[in-house]
């Protein structure tokens, strides 16, 4: 299919799209796949908004904190919430939100997890549940960051802190937070927490290191490493401290999960 030759502005693009199908050159069916490749929004001569990540993703697209200005973070979040979409920066320090919020007064803001929100226009709930756990306090601001991240992105969390495996018997009488569609895992120090779960658990397990520990847990990379070579089976291991794109992973198993079976459930219906 040769795609329209369009500028990036979105209606503008838009209009082109719905001139085609109206005069039979596309399908519904095809523009709506050029339209998840379209537009973007430049915003100043720093960044281009991608309007459509959450058409082909699934996700909006969020805003990376540290390298950026105040000023260009409020700029770019501003531009994705009037479109109606979830503006999320992360990493996002206490007097850098205070310098958003001048310009942007009704921006939320979690200094737990380090993010900074406008909320979509339409709220969305998806089904599933999931789990955040996590080994130590310490660990709290990344797990709170993924917690917080599947929050806003439409998803049912349960939160179960400070059950690391020094004190096993904490996570053990918490075992009904096991029960869940997945479940992320966050640990430092030698990060053994997400292979205990992952043997009691009946769901996939998203396990994320930090880089909380002594000298030598370099940094995360000793978790890390005891993560990947989990002898439990069903563990997922995303990059140290990256507590966002566990709730971005967790979020599309769930997303998939029910996809599957809405499209599994005519066939079943007509079986029976």
């Amino acid at each position: 299919m040769n795609e329209p030759s369009i500028s990036p502005t979105s209606e503008h693009a838009l209009q082109e799209l719905l001139q085609a199908v109206a005069q039979g050159r596309l399908s519904p069916e095809q523009a709506l796949q050029a339209y998840r490749f379209l537009p973007f929004e430049p915003v100043g001569d720093f960044a281009r908004v991608d309007h459509h990540r959450s058409l082909r993703t699934g996700f909006p697209e969020a805003v990376w904190g540290p390298g950026k200005t105040p000023e260009q973070i409020a700029q770019i979040m501003e531009q994705l919430h009037q479109q109606g979409s979830l503006a999320l920066a992360t990493r996002i320090e206490a007097s850098v939100h205070a310098q958003i919020a001048q310009r942007l007064p009704q921006v939320h803001y979690s200094p737990m997890a380090r993010l900074c929100w406008l909320p979509r226009t339409q709220e969305l709930a998806y089904p599933g549940q999931l789990s955040v756990i996590s080994a130590g306090t310490a660990d709290l601001p990344v797990a709170e960051e993924a917690a917080l991240t599947a929050e806003l992105s439409g998803f049912q969390v349960k939160r179960l802190w400070d059950v690391g495996v020094a004190g096993i018997h904490r996570l053990l009488q918490n075992r009904q937070a096991l029960q869940a569609d997945v479940l992320i895992v966050v640990a430092g120090m030698e990060g053994a927490l997400a292979s205990v779960v992952a043997g009691l658990a009946n769901c996939p397990v998203i396990a994320v290191p930090t880089s909380i520990g002594y000298g030598a847990s370099f940094q995360g990379l000793a978790a890390l490493l005891t993560m990947l070579n989990s002898c439990a089976a069903g563990v997922g291991v995303v990059n140290i401290d990256n507590g966002f794109g566990a709730a971005i992973l967790a979020g599309q198993i769930l997303r998939c999960g029910q996809q599957m079976a809405t499209r599994l459930r005519p066939a079943t219906a007509d079986k029976d």
